[in-house]
């Protein structure tokens, strides 16, 4: 399912209008400064939604790598990066 398939499935749910339920859509999951959930994480915050699961950063030490096409060795700085780890509920309902 794709961001339009979702829009239409929320509007169609909830008896909405395609704008609002776009609008609900951008307002949850965008990566910009409207995005709730990427707000969140810029400012260092979890966003946990019981039932379905846990948006949180985790770091990634400094290390060091290799250029793959010359197999030089390069420094990976630290890092930041976005991750999920789903609910029970969510991981229960998917085996089914």
């Amino acid at each position: 399912m794709n961001k339009t398939e979702l829009v239409a499935y929320i509007a169609k749910k909830a008896d909405i209008s395609s704008r609002q339920a776009r609008t609900v859509v951008d307002m949850i999951f965008s990566p910009g400064k409207e995005g709730v959930i990427a707000s969140a994480l810029i400012s260092g915050k979890r966003v946990q939604i019981t039932g379905f699961g846990t948006f949180e950063t985790r770091k990634r030490r400094a290390r060091d790598g290799r250029n793959p096409q010359t197999g030089e060795r390069i420094k990976i700085a630290a890092s930041r990066f976005p991750a999920f780890h789903a609910g029970k509920a969510l991981k229960d309902r998917v085996k089914k």
